[in-house]
């Protein structure tokens, strides 16, 4: 399944976004008004260059006492952006968001500009059906091949009893 087929991609509200040289307590009151865990920080163009996290406000802020009204995004911001297309696939992206350990995705279209953030949240309800329909299938495979010689022979011993008992009280 691609992210643009998502109903959560299509129905999301507009993403938050800053420009880097925004003062932290913006970005702080803004985001704590809308329960945001994220907002992503981009250019003149509408290009992300960067995202900023309730861990940045903690990390990089609170914990080297600088002080949200004068500090900049830019200077508490992370620049290691990953950046996903709508045509990319859902999997992928949870794969790489679980082993790379981040829970925000900027979508960009075609020309690099934001049009979406995808959260780990937002791809929960395709993972847990998509799994346990993944499972199902796998079970039932894996059953019928591992065990395909068993069941006929078991159906053949089942066809010989039944046919034997059907015999003796004929």
């Amino acid at each position: 399944m691609k992210i643009e087929d998502r109903l959560e991609f299509r129905n999301k509200a507009p993403v938050l976004t800053f420009s880097p040289d925004d003062f932290v307590i913006k970005a702080v009151n803004a985001m704590s008004a809308k329960n945001y865990g994220a907002s992503v920080i981009v250019d003149g163009a509408n290009k992300p260059v960067g995202i900023i996290t309730e861990r940045d406000f903690m990390r990089r802020l609170l914990d080297k006492g600088l002080d949200a009204n004068t500090t900049r995004v830019k200077d508490i911001m992370t620049y290691d952006l990953k950046i996903a297309r709508a045509s990319d696939e859902v999997a992928t992206w949870i794969r790489l968001m679980s082993n790379e350990r981040f829970r925000h995705l900027p979508v960009v279209d075609a020309d690099g500009k934001l049009v979406n953030v995808m959260s780990q949240g937002d791809f929960v309800s395709y993972t847990w059906p998509q799994l346990f329909t993944e499972i199902r299938a796998k079970t039932a495979n894996s059953f019928a091949e591992k065990y395909q010689l068993y069941l006929i022979a078991g159906s053949i011993m089942l066809y010989t009893m039944v046919m034997i008992w059907l015999f003796r009280h004929a």
